[in-house]
């Protein structure tokens, strides 16, 4: 039963990492009256993603230190 838990955790994460490399701001709609200022818009149309490889990276971390930490605890009983 663990196994299945870890083979899906895994799976999860890794269907997540795929998913989230392809979402990216849409380009805002210049709508009827066009833009006035002509500048660019204020948001500039920047990528969602690139924080969500810091938040994987950290995830990742803390999950292998936790794992270090039981898997140390349980050499150390035995």
């Amino acid at each position: 039963m663990k196994n299945k838990i870890q083979y899906f955790v895994a799976f999860a994460l890794l269907a997540l990492i795929s998913f989230s490399t392809s979402v990216m701001a849409q380009d805002p709609d210049p709508g009827p009256g066009g833009d006035p200022g002509g500048g660019p818009p204020v948001g500039g149309g920047a990528p969602i993603g690139s924080g969500v490889y810091i938040l994987i990276a950290m995830a990742l971390a803390y999950g292998i230190s936790r794992w270090y930490a039981i898997h140390k605890a349980k050499t150390v009983q035995e």
